[in-house]
C-alpha cells in the first residue's frame, strides 16, 4: 500500500492507496517540524489513523510538508517510522508536491499561499531555484499568517476604520492584549494569525481588500522579483489564500507583468494522480 500525505502548517491531507487502486482519504491537524515535537505528532497521528487497516503493510510514504526542510527530513522521517514501520519513507518540502499536482514533468513556477509562503522554479524533476520565504516571523510575505498580522496589528493599533474595527470585535470579542499573548505564548501563532482571513473573505470593505493586496505586492516585490525572468513564467498557486483570494492575486500579478497560471486550494488529487503514474 501507498500513504501520500500533504501536511501544511493546518491541515494535513492524507490518501491511502491500495494495490487495486483503491484511495482511502482522511485528514488530521497539519504537521509542520518546525513547530511540533515528536511525541506531539505521534499523539496527533496515532488515534487520527482510520481503523481496520493494517499499516504494517504500507510499503512506502511521501511526506510532503510545510516547514520540511532538509535539517528536518530525518526528524520526520524517524517520527513517521514509529507508525508505518515497514514502509520506505520519503519526505520532501510541500512545495515538491505543489510542483508535481500541478505540473506534473513539466517545467515552470509554483507557489504555496496558505498559512505560509513558498514558491520554486521546477525543471520537471526537482526544484532548481528557490528564495526563501523566511518564515512567520521574518517573511511569509503574502501567505494567511502575513495578512493576519497586518490585520492583527491594525486592530490593536486602531488602524482600522471604526466600522471595520467595531465588527472585528463584535466578531471575535478579542482585546489587544489577549491577541498578544496568543501570538507570543501560544503554540502555532502562524495558524492562529492566519484564521483571521477567514474574516476578510466574509466581509466586504475597501480596508480588507487593500490589506490582501498590498500583503501580495510584498510578496511580489520581497519573493517573486527575486527569481530571474521571473516574469516569463506563469504563476501556479496551491493554498487556500491563492484560492480564496485568486482575483485580486491576479491584478496584482499584472502589475508585476506576471500571468496568474493554475490555482488550487488543495493539490491531493492531482498528485494522487501522478503518483498512480509512477508508483504503479
Amino acid at each position: 500500500m501507498l500513504l501520500i500525505a500533504d501536511s501544511g502548517s493546518t491541515k494535513t491531507n492524507w490518501c491511502l492507496i491500495d494495490d487495486a487502486a483503491h484511495e482511502v482519504r482522511f485528514t488530521t491537524e497539519g504537521y509542520n517540524p518546525n513547530y511540533v515535537t515528536q511525541e506531539y505528532l505521534l499523539e496527533s497521528l496515532r488515534p487520527a489513523l482510520p481503523q481496520g487497516y493494517d499499516w504494517d503493510s504500507v510499503h512506502r510514504v511521501y511526506f510532503y510538508g510545510a516547514g520540511c526542510s532538509v535539517d528536518r527530513y530525518d526528524f520526520m522521517r524517524e517520527t513517521l517510522r514509529q507508525l508505518f514501520k515497514q514502509a520506505e519513507i520519503e519526505v520532501a518540502m510541500d512545495l515538491l508536491a505543489s510542483a508535481r499536482a500541478l505540473l506534473g514533468t513539466s517545467a515552470g513556477f509554483v507557489a504555496i499561499l496558505g498559512t505560509g509562503t513558498n514558491s520554486c522554479l521546477y525543471d520537471g524533476v526537482r526544484i532548481t531555484h528557490n528564495i526563501d520565504s523566511l518564515g512567520f516571523i521574518l517573511g511569509d510575505e503574502g501567505s494567511g499568517g502575513y495578512i493576519g498580522k497586518r490585520l492583527l496589528s491594525d486592530y490593536i493599533r486602531g488602524y482600522m476604520p471604526k466600522e471595520v474595527g467595531r465588527l472585528f470585535h463584535e466578531t471575535y470579542h478579542l482585546t489587544g492584549d489577549e491577541i498578544i499573548e496568543q501570538v507570543y505564548t501560544q503554540p502555532m501563532p502562524n495558524r492562529f494569525c492566519a484564521n483571521f482571513t477567514h474574516f476578510i473573505s466574509k466581509n466586504s470593505h475597501p480596508y480588507l481588500e487593500n490589506v490582501v493586496r498590498q500583503s501580495f505586492r510584498d510578496f511580489f516585490t520581497n519573493i517573486i522579483c527575486g527569481y530571474p525572468d521571473y516574469a516569463a513564467y506563469r504563476l501556479n498557486c496551491v493554498g487556500s489564500v491563492a484560492y480564496h483570494f485568486r482575483d485580486l492575486l491576479a491584478d496584482v500579478a499584472s502589475e508585476y507583468h506576471m500571468e496568474l497560471g493554475d490555482v488550487v486550494s488543495y493539490p491531493m488529487d492531482r498528485l494522487i494522480q501522478y503518483h498512480l503514474k509512477n508508483d504503479y
